[in-house]
């Protein structure tokens, strides 16, 4: 009875340390912003667009938030500068269907003073749908 209790402990004690672990290593894991990029991007036209360009940047190593603002044509991105350099970030978005170019490098400080918020404390929202046939979403096909 004592060796199946002195078992069962271990068992919990080495799950324990093995769940701690995982979860030490998603914290660490996960990007921290030390520049934000600003990047002028043009043929937004809805919510769709925005959740297409945000997953698209967040794919890439080193992004850490992507704020879209679909109506003025503004994407700002918290980033790691050891792991991605802003023309990749314009560059990921251009490969999404979406022109796009760095319009300004800032810190996290320098945003904060132009804004009054930290990056990613209140995402911009975005709205709609492309809906239309053949357009929208950085397409080509877009209606007159």
């Amino acid at each position: 009875m004592k060796r199946k209790r002195m078992l069962v402990n271990a068992v919990i004690i080495v799950v324990t340390i093995t769940i701690l672990s995982l979860l030490g290593f998603y914290v660490t894991a996960r990007a921290t912003a030390d520049s934000v990029a600003v990047l002028r991007t043009t043929g937004m036209t809805c919510g769709s667009c925005s959740s297409k360009i945000t997953k698209a940047l967040e794919s890439l190593k080193g992004v850490a938030v992507t704020e879209v603002d679909v109506e003025g044509g503004w994407v700002v991105v918290g980033y790691d500068t050891k792991s991605v350099k802003p023309e990749a970030l314009a560059a990921q978005v251009i490969s999404s269907g979406f022109g796009s170019n760095v319009y300004k490098v800032l810190t996290p400080e320098q945003f904060k003073q132009a804004t009054g918020r930290d990056i990613g404390a209140k995402a911009i929202p975005s709205s709609g749908c492309c809906g239309g046939k053949g357009g929208g979403c950085g397409s080509t096909n877009k209606k007159s």
